[in-house]
């Protein structure tokens, strides 16, 4: 088998990044009979993943004398190692690339700003749930590398992908291509907006004719996709009804204008999810599931960890983990689903992101913001003004004085738009550490006299 031009059996690869994408392709590599290599600009021993190849330092010329180079998706794609191996024309390529080369069966790819992890889930549950074989991976969790060996053909494999991922994409073609929505995000690694489109654009330049292309009618980006696309375009829309598409009009979503499924089915909160509800029945419908298959699947679809996703009611307060909610757009989001009585906690590492557009909302609907991490300080410039601002540093500070001062009726909310480095691994920690540390709040006094 070749890999950007190289044959991989006995071929010399360095995969740079130790993260899950990478130990996922090291091994694919090897499996493939390849002589792997990893490095990272961690230390061996501060790496929890096991590639099972030698391990070499992360310097400037680590990839001479390599055949190929594959990188994860958290690997800039300017960093000192691979312009060295482009400068000597040795292929870098990204780990959803590689994937590309081995996955057997059709691929579902769902990129976007925020949704994607829901819309991919969501995708893969309908198409369960409708007899129609398919896994699930990419950015959502498992490596699509990883995903490899239990690939078959006539089996879908559903892939969240970020503009990380398309950035070193040059072959890797999806059969149904989603795009949800595009708002800044990330510029603090692509430098600017239009640079990130076209990193999440190469999904669609890449597909061929007999492809299809599900696209948001309401978004300019996505508009933008369509006008290039050598696919089929499938239209959604949130706010108005198409020619042809699907589209949510007077609480029912509807196909080509006929009913299939009512908003007040959808088991989600928020808008937002009836927009990932139709981007999904569209994906998914292409794939072949019926709409009333869709439509009941949809109703039994709890939503995804991390995702506006309930952890306690306490002493009249609910407690809710956003921590997916890594950017300005998907605080919106959130904020958008509650109609009031919010105690949102707020920061973490700034990603370059204008936190103005929350004054509205904030003011709106939250008794406080309560500011932690980095980007704290940041936020309470841009929200002077707007509700009380609480500087607590750490998600245990805010959920305390949170949980001191809300009365029955509120809502705590963790909806962050920020990433998470700063102070946790990624956002997935930042949750689990929210969700702990709310769960092990003293009970309230009726919790104590009901037991």
């Amino acid at each position: 088998m070749k890999v950007a031009g190289v044959e991989i059996r006995g071929a010399r690869v360095l995969v740079v990044g130790l993260a899950r994408s990478g130990v996922a392709a090291a091994k694919l590599l090897a499996a493939e009979g390849a002589a792997v290599s990893v490095t990272d600009t961690k230390p061996l021993e501060e790496l929890a993943g096991e590639a099972g190849a030698r391990f070499v330092p992360q310097t400037v010329d680590c990839a001479a004398g390599h055949d190929l180079v594959v990188i994860s998706p958290g690997v800039p794609v300017n960093a000192e190692p691979l312009e060295f191996a482009r400068a000597r024309s040795i292929p870098v390529i990204g780990e959803i690339e590689l994937a590309s080369y081995f996955l057997l069966g059709p691929v579902m790819a769902i990129t976007g700003s925020n949704g994607k992890t829901t819309t991919t889930s969501l995708c893969f549950h309908i198409l369960r749930e409708c007899g129609i074989a398919a896994q699930a991976g990419g950015n959502l969790g498992t490596a699509a590398c990883s995903l490899a060996a239990s690939s078959r053909a006539g089996q879908y494999n559903v892939l969240e992908v970020s503009s990380f991922q398309l950035e070193t994409v040059f072959r890797f073609r999806a059969d149904v291509a989603v795009c949800l929505n595009l708002t800044p995000d990330h510029l603090d690694r692509h430098g600017d907006m239009e640079t990130y489109v076209a990193a999440k654009g190469r999904l669609f330049d890449l597909q061929d004719p007999g492809g299809h292309a599900v696209l948001n009618a309401d978004d300019a980006a996505c508009r933008g996709y369509a006008a290039k696309a050598k696919s089929r375009v499938t239209w959604f829309s949130t706010s108005r009804a198409l020619d042809s598409g699907f589209w949510h009009e007077n609480g029912a979503l509807l196909h080509e204008g006929k009913t299939f499924l009512r908003r007040a089915e959808i088991p989600l909160r928020g808008m937002h999810n009836v927009e990932n509800v139709l981007a999904a029945s569209a994906a998914t419908f292409l794939a072949g599931a019926p709409l009333d298959g869709i439509r009941d699947a949809v109703k039994t679809f709890r939503g995804v960890e991390h995702r506006i996703e309930f952890v306690r009611h306490r002493q009249g307060v609910d407690y809710f983990n956003d921590s997916k909610a890594t950017n300005v757009d998907a605080t919106l989001k959130a904020l958008e689903a509650f109609d009031g009585g919010l105690w949102v906690i707020l920061g973490g590492k700034d990603k370059g992101s204008d936190y103005r557009p929350l004054r509205d909302l904030i003011t709106k609907r939250a008794k406080a913001a309560l500011l932690i991490g980095a980007a704290g300080p940041a936020i309470g410039a841009a929200l002077e003004g707007t509700a009380p601002l609480v500087a607590s540093g750490t998600i245990a500070e805010a959920v305390s004085y949170a949980s001191r001062h809300a009365q029955p009726g509120d809502t705590v909310l963790l909806a962050p738009a920020c990433a998470s480095f700063d102070q946790f691994d990624n956002y997935e920690h930042r949750g689990r550490v929210f969700k702990e540390i709310v769960r092990n709040l003293p009970p309230a006094l009726e919790e104590n006299s009901a037991s």
